[in-house]
């Protein structure tokens, strides 16, 4: 088949642009770094190299995906432009853009013109690609007519092909099928804070992700100084995420799961729910300011400061009047500590001012500096560890009692003290709890360095505590907050925005919701809904563009015998295959696939993110998606967790997570919420 002359002419264009792109690449290969010192040369050696792995190309993936052609515009004898959108701005050798960076302002027309409001867009042109190839083109006539899709939107058959398209390896960008509603979210201004609550397959972790890449295009210079940070559940989640923001040409933000970002202390165990739950508390934050600010301890004696020939004195009344104005204003401990050595110095300054000398403020910084002083400060003001102060009040009774007095009862200070961390902070087994509890102190120490803005997924699933650690990290920048109450599978986990969102320290953030599911097809989504009226009563139940046939199939078998026929028919199958099973059944079922499946493995057992079917525990399911799951025993899933209300929150995360197909296999009668 000859390809019609429109598609050459893109095809050749997409050649010559791919040429332009290699030869700006080359160009910033070949300048030299010149600077007038290590620190400068080393800055500008830096950046380049990052300029030069933003103008990567991959042939496999397409350049440009879509077109712009703009009307003649009469008032003001402009001609039509015609733009092309891609992942990256390309420009021919006099500068005139070949391709505009999907995150440019001139590119927002692509994303969010209808025959509405056409914003000036005479016809919209969405791209088939084929192994990096143009393949097909679509056209949208948005002056004058042109039928849209009644489910997508803008769009057709290219777009819904794109969305559908099986899926391998890690999560692929969305350049290409962002859609009105997730578009406002991406290009929200840096200042604003947004949480999303996304259903299944709304797309709220790529969203999440293109805002980053969004901001950091649109404020780089302010981003690249205050860096981004994108906070994920686990370390498979942000594998499998892991290569988004390097295709839209962002290798600058860092990735973190909460347990990483909780860095003091190395995390050795797991505790009991109602152990944990009393840690998590936001009640915990004023017990362990109390803890920390009980060290002080005052004295009696008189700071007494040789100099010179000359003895000069501060009385303990006038320390106790200086750290009590410190306290008033608010200071960290260790800024505190610093202060009070500088008021003490300066009292001594004013007392030889009094006796005639004339000291400068050379001489206040050597007093402060002085033995007797920094002496006098320790024993005021001591230096303190955060690990020790977390680990005397998980061991001291008195102690704990003293500083949780009118905010822990009696049972809950006992549950604090029930699981001895160790004999010492350097030997103790942390919990994550534990962690969160250090980081906190940490913070009442010393200052936590801010973000310019922060990513958190499956933001629901923290705990009070955990939020505050990720605000502590945003307080001079903002936050894309990404959850959905219904997913919400840990006994601590948020109910509501509204409190989330307090402890994040951003109350005033922007809630938006995303109904509208475009990977989970119809039939999976309205089944997995059944349980909502149990979960999550308030949510609105989640919708599907996709009607995609035979997608679910539900038996009651033999799992000894059914099982491995069923994952075998899945992987004969084009995309990727997630077992999904509970934990204790994890390597139970792969030892059972292995002689049919050699290269199966268990989520997590290692990094290889290539595999096409690996089974999936239950609890490591969440963010993760698959073009074909199986399910295997949905009430086990359910009666694994402490209780029924969590086992079926963790059940929708399961049933949640395929793209194409979802098959559930089991011998136990299914939920009765299920079942319905």
């Amino acid at each position: 088949m000859v390809d019609s002359p429109e598609l050459v002419h893109e095809q050749d264009h997409l050649r010559r642009s791919r040429a332009r792109l290699a030869a700006m690449r080359r160009r910033t290969e070949s300048l030299e770094v010149q600077a007038g010192d290590a620190v400068s040369a080393a800055y500008l050696a830096g950046a380049l190299w990052q300029r030069m792995v933003a103008l990567e190309d991959d042939p496999e993936v397409p350049l440009f995906f879509g077109r712009l052609d703009y009307a003649d515009d009469a008032a003001s004898g402009t001609r039509a432009e015609r733009l092309y959108v891609g992942r990256r701005h390309v420009t021919d050798d006099v500068g005139d853009p070949m391709v505009i960076d999907w995150r440019a302002p001139v590119s927002r027309a692509f994303y969010r013109a209808g025959p509405d409001d056409p914003m000036g867009v005479r016809l919209r042109r969405r791209f088939g690609f084929s192994h990096g190839e143009v393949s097909a083109f679509e056209d949208e006539h948005l002056l004058g007519g042109g039928g849209d899709d009644p489910d997508l939107g803008a769009g057709g058959e290219i777009l819904r092909g794109e969305i559908e398209r099986p899926r391998t390896g890690p999560m692929r960008d969305i350049v290409a099928t962002i859609q009105p509603e997730q578009d406002a979210i991406v290009r929200a201004d840096l200042a604003t804070s947004v949480c999303v609550q996304g259903a299944p397959g709304t797309g709220k972790t790529a969203v999440g992700l293109h805002r980053a890449a969004f901001l950091l295009y649109a404020f780089g210079d302010q981003l690249s100084r205050q860096g981004v940070l994108v906070v994920g559940p686990n370390d498979s989640f942000l594998r499998y995420i892991g290569d988004v923001l390097p295709a839209l040409g962002e290798i600058g933000p860092r990735q973190a799961t909460v347990e990483s970002l909780l860095d003091h202390t190395a995390v050795r165990t797991v505790e009991d729910a109602d152990v944990a739950m009393v840690k998590a508390s936001a009640v915990l934050a004023e017990v362990l300011r109390r803890a920390v600010w009980a060290h002080l301890v005052p004295q009696v004696e008189t700071l007494v400061v040789p100099r010179g020939s000359r003895r000069w004195r501060v009385p303990a009344h006038d320390v106790e009047d200086e750290v009590a104005a410190l306290r008033e204003r608010g200071v960290r401990w260790e800024a505190g500590r610093r202060m009070l050595a500088q008021r003490l110095a300066h009292r001594v300054l004013v007392a030889m001012e009094d006796s005639g000398d004339s000291p400068d403020d050379r001489v206040q910084d050597a007093v402060a500096r002085s033995r007797p002083v920094r002496a006098y400060v320790d024993a005021w003001w001591p230096r303190l560890r955060a690990e020790t102060v977390v680990h005397r009040l998980l061991t001291d009774p008195a102690f704990l009692a003293d500083v949780a007095d009118g905010l822990l009862d009696a049972d809950e200070q006992a549950l604090l003290l029930s699981r001895g961390v160790g004999r010492s902070p350097r030997s103790a087994r942390w919990s994550v709890h534990d962690a969160a509890l250090v980081d906190e102190v940490s913070d009442l120490l010393d200052r936590t360095p801010s973000q310019g803005h922060v990513v958190v997924d499956e933001a629901q699933d923290l705990s009070p505590m955990m939020l505050r650690a990720v605000a502590r990290r945003s307080t001079t920048g903002s936050l894309t907050v990404l959850g959905d109450l219904a997913q919400a599978t840990t006994p601590w986990a948020s109910r509501d925005w509204g409190s989330a969102l307090a402890h994040l320290g951003k109350p005033d953030a922007v809630v938006e919701e995303l109904t509208r599911g475009f990977r989970v097809p119809a039939d999976v989504i309205a089944y997995a809904a059944r349980l909502l009226p149990s979960i999550a009563p308030d949510l609105a139940p989640p919708t599907s563009v996709r009607e995609t046939a035979g997608a679910l199939d539900v038996r009651r078998v033999d799992l000894d015998r059914a099982l491995v026929p069923a994952v075998l028919a899945l992987a004969d199958q084009p995309g990727t295959v997630g077992v999904i099973v509970p934990d204790d059944r994890a390597h139970d079922v792969l030892a059972a696939l292995r002689p049919g499946l050699p290269d199966v493995a268990v989520l997590g057992d290692d990094d290889d993110d290539d595999r096409r079917v690996e089974v999936v525990p239950a609890t490591l399911a969440k963010g993760l998606e698959f073009d074909h799951v199986l399910l295997v025993e949905p009430a086990a899933v359910v009666s694994a967790e402490p209780d029924t209300t969590t086992g079926l929150r963790r059940l929708y995360v399961c049933l949640t997570r395929a793209v194409t197909s979802l098959v559930v296999l089991h011998e136990q009668d299914l939920p009765a919420a299920l079942d319905a």
